[in-house]
């Protein structure tokens, strides 16, 4: 099955003002299998001029849709929210063909990201300002809430549709149009979300679609445009950094969900099966492709080996293959970058005295796999610990004492996601106020949340979605003095 059987011809090009169109010079980009190589699509290739064009109809969108009643767009995103639901099983194949995850993993993906669109269908009624009396009287203070404006998203390869429904769903509730860029390599998930959309009734212009090959050209034309008040971007720290710098010439608002270095404490009270069960989950969503993935196995020395052999042999019965096919439980990474920067982590670790418990390796044929590996006698400098691994290898690392634990888990830059497994109640307390990360996830490797706050600190960004803050990064604050007795 390819891109084409899943979508039709004129959804493979750009999505702008309601219209689907070619990118003004006629290019197109390949989307590849990551299973095989091979070509899967071939889609509209954006320009710096068709994201203007986008830019030029969101700005024209905008105030109708600001002035559209809440509870109309609340219904807009509850019937794409039913839409999706319907569609389940073919767009979870599609996101299974361009981006490698299997389809069972897909189809969680399809109904977490769907979850934004039920959550913030209801928390388009519930936007409100506040009145109240000057504390020394003689007057009132009222203020409003304002949708900030056109926004520009910037989603990434590794959650296709979740990503864009994280974003897309509170700016449709805010009443805030927008122009979406996929990531290049999974274009299709994004396209086949904007035809949902617009069955569902979102009005010309309110979201734009352009896939593009290059990302710099089209962030540089949009952000020096003052019409453009938000960028939400998610990806790696070095790219927000430099949409950070563009947003300053325009002072745009700005949310970055970046990159993430997750250690996964295990303590010596620790229920040890519970303890591998959460590291499966936490280290193996997407192959490991999550900024939210265990990065780093911190373990007390006492349940080290214990902990170690267990998660081996659960990653060792893992089946590696091709998404699509029956029993496979481990897909492709993304492409041949990735897995040769997770050998290279391997192979370091090895260098400076780690042990493969199991895999270690790329397996033999085409695709870009990897083997699930474990390894143990890691060393606390290896630059495996301090580099993102976004693939499905785990690190474990020792250590002796709760201030040992929690010193080696904030020595990084990034401070995204974070898990622990103690039957302690006051420990659990003690390290989730030490620990400096925007989400802690207390004996489960899950911590996504539609209903939650998602987002992190430090390097790892700043601003949040999802939860009741979530709406919030699309809402202005207006504040009306009221003369009165």
């Amino acid at each position: 099955m390819t891109g084409q059987d899943l979508l039709p011809a004129d959804h493979l090009q750009l999505f702008i003002g309601g219209a689907w169109r070619p990118a003004e010079g006629g290019e197109e980009l390949q989307v590849h299998d990551p299973a095989d190589g091979s070509v899967l699509a071939t889609v509209s290739d954006a320009s710096a001029g068709d994201a203007m064009d986008a830019l030029e109809a969101a700005v024209a969108a905008q105030a109708a849709w600001a002035a559209t009643p809440p509870r109309d767009r609340g219904e807009i995103l509850r019937t794409a929210f039913e839409l999706v639901r319907e569609r389940t099983d073919e767009l979870a194949r599609l996101m299974s063909l361009e981006m490698g995850k299997t389809v069972a993993e897909a189809r969680g993906e399809v109904a977490y990201g769907n979850e934004f669109f039920r959550w913030f269908s209801e928390e388009a009624v519930r936007i409100h300002g506040r009145w109240m009396q000057a504390p020394a009287g003689g007057s009132r203070l009222l203020t409003i809430k304002k949708p900030v404006g056109p926004c520009f998203f910037v989603t990434p390869w590794n959650f296709p549709l979740a990503m864009g429904t994280r974003k897309i769903g509170p700016a449709v509730a805010a009443g805030c149009t927008m122009v979406v860029k996929p990531a290049q390599q999974t274009p299709l998930t994004m396209l086949a979300l904007a035809a949902i959309l617009a069955e569902a009734g979102l009005p010309d212009g309110v979201l734009n679609v352009v896939p593009s090959t290059r990302p710099g050209e089209i962030s540089e034309a949009l952000m020096a445009d003052d019409r453009l008040r938000k960028v939400s971007f998610t990806g790696s720290t070095g790219v927000g950094r430099t949409l950070v710098r563009q947003s300053a010439d325009q002072l745009q608002r700005v949310s970055m969900e970046l990159g993430g270095n997750a250690p996964f404490l295990v303590f010596e009270d620790a229920d040890l099966d519970a303890a591998v069960d959460g590291a499966m989950v936490a280290k193996m969503r997407n192959m490991g492709e999550a900024c939210t993935a265990a990065n780093r196995f911190l373990v007390h020395s006492s349940v080290a080996e214990k902990f170690g052999r267990r998660l081996a042999e659960r990653m060792g019965a893992l089946r590696v293959g091709r998404g699509q096919d029956d029993g496979v439980d481990v897909g492709p990474l993304i492409d041949e970058k990735a897995v040769e920067g997770v050998a290279q982590l391997v192979t370091d670790a090895v260098h400076d005295g780690a042990r493969v418990l199991v895999g270690g390796s790329r397996p033999d044929g085409d695709g870009y796999f990897y083997e699930p590996t474990v390894l143990v006698d890691v060393p606390p400098e290896s630059a495996i610990n301090v580099e993102e691994i976004f693939g499905p290898v785990a690190p474990i690392t020792t250590f002796e004492t709760e201030d040992e634990a929690v010193r080696q888990a904030n020595d990084t830059e990034y401070g995204l996601s974070s898990y622990v497994y103690t039957r302690d109640l006051a420990r659990t307390i003690r390290v989730a106020e030490a620990l400096d990360f925007g989400m802690v996830g207390i004996n489960t490797g899950l911590v996504s949340n539609p209903a939650a706050p998602f987002g992190g600190v430090k390097q790892s960004g700043f601003g949040r979605e999802g939860g009741f803050e979530g709406i919030e990064e699309y809402l202005e604050t207006t504040y009306v003095a009221l003369p009165g007795g």
